[in-house]
């Protein structure tokens, strides 16, 4: 087992329906095939929320803002190479329409239907939170 530690920041983007945005991995990398929530990894000398809106941009085409992150959860997961320490924001405010910048596979996924979705190890116990925050959001 390996101790390197990578952090990744990842988002649920929520629509009016609140569906949730997945991105389905390229098959050739790790994880090939996956359904995933949006994000990447974090930069040298960047801070996770400036490391989303980075890879928002650069995978979708939309612009956000930093104050419009909610944090809902993250997910702490150690895979056979390395160690994933990822947040997990919520975001329903962006500029753009989200679009495939990078060639991933995109879909918006009711939260009852995300379990159909074979998703990365690491990202299925964020399902849950996502369930919970939806419905905190809804009591309010």
């Amino acid at each position: 087992m390996s101790n390197k530690l990578l952090l990744v920041a990842a988002v649920a983007m929520f629509d009016a329906q609140d569906r949730v945005l997945l991105a389905k991995r390229p098959m050739n990398k790790s994880l090939g095939g996956l359904w995933e929530f949006p994000g990447g990894k974090v930069e040298a000398g960047e801070i996770p929320s400036s490391a989303l809106k980075r890879e928002l941009f650069e995978e979708l085409g939309i612009r956000i803002e930093v104050d419009d992150l909610a944090p809902i959860s993250f997910v702490s997961f150690c895979y056979e190479d390395f160690h994933l320490l990822m947040p997990l924001w919520g975001l329903r405010i962006w500029e753009n329409e989200p679009k495939s910048c990078e060639g991933q596979e995109l879909a918006w996924v009711e939260v009852a239907d995300m379990e159909k979705y074979p998703m990365p190890p690491a990202d299925v116990p964020l399902i849950g939170s996502i369930r919970d925050y939806l419905i905190a959001r809804a009591n309010k």
